[in-house]
C-alpha cells in the first residue's frame, strides 16, 4: 500500500509514519522539506497513493491547503483526515477552518475518514507552561480532554490501512480536566509554587467553552493520562 503523508515530521506525524511504516505500507512524507517538497499553500503535484493522511495543520490557510490538497489526489482510493472536536460547536475562526477542512473533504467525491481529536497533551503543555510564567497564573475556566499524540497515531494507523469510514467516532484523553487541574499539576511536576486566579471567558466562545461544547462525551477515549505524559518529558 503506497501512503503519502502530510504533516509526516510534526507533533502526530513523527508517531504516524513509523507506525505505517511498520505495518509494511510505503510511506512518502509530503512537506516543505519532505520527499515531496511541497508547500500545500501553492502549488500541489499530482498525488500517486493508494492512501492520502492528511496531518499538516496551522494557525491559518487549513481550509485552502486541504482543497488544494484534494485537488491533486484525483487517483487517491482513501483520504484521512484529522480534525478537532468542536469544530462545529466552538465559534472560534480556527475551528470555523477546520470545520471547512471537513466540508471540502466531504464534498471532494473521494472516499474518506475523519477522525475528530481532542487537544493533544503537547497542546495543553504549551498552554499551561505559558501560563505558568507569570507570578500569579490567571487560569481560564475551562474543561478540557488532553489526549496523547501517540494514542491518536495508532488509532490514525487503524484507519488508513482500512476501508474509507465517513466521520468515526471523536477521540479524547482518558479524563476530563479543569484547566486549573492541569495547571496546578504542571506546577508540582517543575517544583514551582504559583498562586492561580480564575480567569472569566468573555462572549460566544467563553459560553461554549463553560456549556463544554468542546467536549466529547460518547466518543472513545485514548490511555495515557496527563500526568503520564508529565512524568514521561
Amino acid at each position: 500500500m503506497k501512503i503519502v503523508v502530510t504533516g509526516g515530521t510534526g507533533t502526530l506525524g513523527r508517531h504516524v509514519v513509523p507506525l505505517l511504516r511498520a505495518a509494511g505500507a510505503t510511506v512518502t512524507v509530503l512537506s516543505r522539506h519532505g520527499d515531496i517538497a511541497c508547500d500545500l499553500l501553492g502549488d500541489v503535484p499530482p498525488i500517486e497513493a493508494d492512501v492520502v493522511v492528511h496531518l499538516a495543520g496551522g494557525q491559518k490557510g487549513d481550509d485552502v491547503a486541504t482543497r488544494n490538497l484534494l485537488a491533486a489526489c484525483a487517483g487517491v482510493r482513501h483520504f484521512v483526515h484529522i480534525s478537532v472536536i468542536g469544530a462545529d460547536t466552538v465559534p472560534l475562526a480556527w475551528l470555523r477552518t477546520k470545520l471547512a477542512c471537513e466540508h471540502a473533504v466531504e464534498a471532494s467525491g473521494i472516499p474518506f475518514t475523519i477522525l475528530r481529536a481532542a487537544q493533544f497533551h503537547d497542546l495543553a503543555l504549551t498552554m499551561v507552561r505559558g501560563l505558568a510564567t507569570l507570578p500569579i497564573v490567571p487560569v481560564p475556566g475551562l474543561r478540557l480532554q488532553p489526549v496523547d499524540a501517540r494514542d491518536v497515531a495508532v488509532r490514525l494507523v487503524e484507519l488508513a490501512l482500512g476501508s474509507p469510514a465517513g466521520r468515526v467516532a471523536d477521540l479524547a484523553g482518558p479524563a476530563d480536566l479543569d484547566l486549573r487541574d492541569l495547571v496546578r499539576s504542571y506546577l508540582t511536576v517543575e517544583g514551582k509554587r504559583r498562586l492561580t486566579v480564575p480567569l472569566p471567558l468573555p462572549g460566544k466562545a467563553g459560553k461554549a467553552y463553560r456549556g463544554g461544547l468542546n467536549l466529547s462525551l460518547a466518543g472513545d477515549r485514548g490511555t495515557r493520562t496527563w500526568e503520564e505524559f508529565l512524568a514521561g518529558r
